[in-house]
């Protein structure tokens, strides 16, 4: 016991578990993280990073047989030959849906960060205050205010690109200079905002090194080159990553211990203290099991493995998961809908292009349901679009040789291209359990997910449509096609809740500090926390929520309130 004692244990070495080993490593706390997956070092451990795409026997696709045998990961924009090595195989992991939902997941050290789409936008005050007001969550504990320094805290150190646009919706940041929108975006932008006073079309904020700062070269990060590789791991540490940035900063404290293929079977509760004491964790090879110990516990697997772990937490005072005295364990689940695009054209601009290939889009906050109710559905979504020429020139299908090259010696017409990211309503039915009798090869319940649409989506995504179809058609785009892809949910890969924050101890799990309130030395600060959704992407947020939540639980061990 003495051997495997520290004084912290992290479950988990993503987006906010490389954010929590690294503060409590900058506190001066022994640390411990666990990552269920293999070593992926920084560089070293990118094999296709600089692979040219001709150098891929299917450029980037993947063979017949691999597609039919997974697929779910399959789905996944990113599942390409170039990075299938970061994905979790559906066999790897098996799980059980109830109803059709894509589990996308990344085991190794430094999981999803490697593989994330790398928006960060802050929530704003209306978010925070949204539930409460329109009584369709528990209200959150914190408001706007509580996380903005932790905001600017991370903005800093992870490196965020984007402009000051004095948006209400859509708070500014600590930026680095902003990728710069081309012609025709400005245009639509510009003809968007005449017509729609209260719509405005902002360049995406994103987690890219535009212009690294000195703190970013210290760490070993430089530019982004634009390269549009980014699933296959960032060899110039451009954008942020746990590899990149947030694990070394916790190595070179000499304070971490990086312990890869330890899946996390539960964490132990000692009923007579009347705390939890460590986690009990299953080598992935060998299977053989060993126990941890600790004065605090992070726990941020990602946020369905995060409801697995604690469901299967079980002990005399905790018969049905740790902390679940009220039964909302797994339950309250939420996610992304991203069923909604239109395409369209724009004519003409043919004497204009563009350079690189930008790793974000342009954004327009959610204008629904700010405020106050205002539509028959609840909340509202996020727009995205991006403008572009086609490669493909005039090129005809029967041009061969030298007729195909002279067809594509100049690029094609414009594109434009639009999405949504809409809000979901947390519901008691959309929830994740344990299967009774199929375990995986670790001995682990398989996990059971029964998360679906509802009417609320519907509608949200038939607004969408409209509303987007009639603000290209007013800045004079043609061919407007609105398109419903039917995916399942999952595939956003923003899945939120089970384990959500809350005033009262009877409606929610986690209290200000994501302290569970029935074990206030586990905090749960991944995506498992989540209370609603917001229509921003949520990785900042998760990011500051953990080290807000670190600078708390180190001030209550030295104080003394978690012994």
């Amino acid at each position: 016991m003495t051997k495997n004692t520290y004084d912290a244990i992290v479950i988990g070495s993503g987006i906010s578990g490389g954010w929590a080993a690294k503060e409590l490593c900058e506190k001066g706390m022994q640390t411990l993280v666990l990552e269920r997956g293999r070593q992926v070092t920084h560089r070293e451990d990118y094999p296709t990073m600089h692979t040219p795409p001709w150098e891929f026997p299917l450029r980037g696709q993947l063979p017949l047989e691999l597609r039919k045998e997974n697929p779910v990961v399959s789905r996944c924009y990113a599942f390409k030959d170039d990075a299938d090595h970061f994905f979790v195989k559906d066999k790897e992991h098996p799980y059980i849906q109830d109803k059709p939902f894509d589990w996308i997941r990344g085991y190794q050290v430094g999981g999803k960060s490697l593989l994330w789409a790398r928006q960060v936008q802050r929530w704003s005050a209306f978010d925070f205050e949204g539930p409460g007001r329109d009584g369709f969550a528990v209200d959150w504990p914190i408001r706007y205010e509580d996380i903005a320094p932790w905001y600017s805290y991370v903005e800093r150190f992870i490196g965020v690109s984007g402009n000051k646009d004095g948006l209400e919706t859509l708070p500014d940041g600590e930026f680095l200079p902003p990728w710069e929108m081309n012609t025709v975006e400005k245009l639509v932008q510009e003809r968007i905002l005449e017509a729609y006073p209260d719509r405005r079309f902002v360049i995406g904020r994103c987690a890219h090194l535009t212009q690294p700062q000195p703190h970013h070269i210290a760490q070993g990060r430089g530019q982004c080159m634009a390269r549009s590789l980014c699933q296959r791991g960032c060899p110039f540490g451009a954008y942020f990553s746990s590899n990149a940035s947030t694990l070394p900063a916790a190595a070179a404290t000499g304070n971490l211990t990086l312990r890869p293929h330890s899946v996390v079977h539960s964490l132990i509760f000692d009923d007579a203290k009347g705390k939890v004491t460590g986690v009990r964790v299953v080598d992935a090879l060998s299977k053989e099991t060993t126990e941890y110990f600790a004065k605090i516990v992070f726990v941020n697997a990602s946020a369905l493995n995060s409801n697995l772990i604690l469901l299967n937490s079980k002990s005399g005072r905790f018969p049905h998961g740790l902390g679940n005295d009220n039964g909302l364990l797994g339950t309250h689940i939420a996610f992304h809908n991203y069923r909604g695009s239109i395409s369209a054209r724009m004519e003409g601009h043919l004497d204009s292009y563009y350079y690189g290939r930008r790793p974000t889009a342009v954004m327009l906050p959610n204008f629904r349901n700010v405020k106050k109710q205002e539509m028959d559905f609840l909340r509202g979504y996020m727009s995205f679009y991006s403008a572009g020429r086609s490669g493909w020139g005039g090129a005809r299908s029967e041009d061969f040789g030298a007729e195909f090259k002279a067809a594509n010696a100049e690029a094609g017409p414009w594109g434009i291209y639009m999405m949504m990211q809409g809000e979901t309503i947390p519901k008691q039915s959309n929830r994740v359990y344990l299967d009774e009798t199929l375990t995986d090869e670790w001995g682990m319940p398989q996990l059971r997910v029964d998360v679906g649409y509802d009417d609320n989506d519907e509608k949200s995504l038939r607004d969408f449509l409209d509303q987007g179809a009639e603000m290209l058609e007013k800045a004079g785009c043609k061919d407007i096609r609105q398109n419903d892809s039917g995916q399942a949910p999952g595939l956003d890969i923003h899945e939120m809740g089970g384990v959500r924050m809350g005033r009262d101890p009877q409606t929610s799990l986690l209290g200000k500090f994501h302290q569970m309130h029935a074990c206030p030395n586990v905090y749960v600060t991944d995506g498992a926390s989540m209370t609603s959704t917001g229509t921003q992407n949520p990785s900042l947020t998760y990011m500051a929520f953990t080290a807000r939540a670190v600078d708390h639980a180190v001030a209550a061990l030295k104080r003394g309130d978690l012994t």
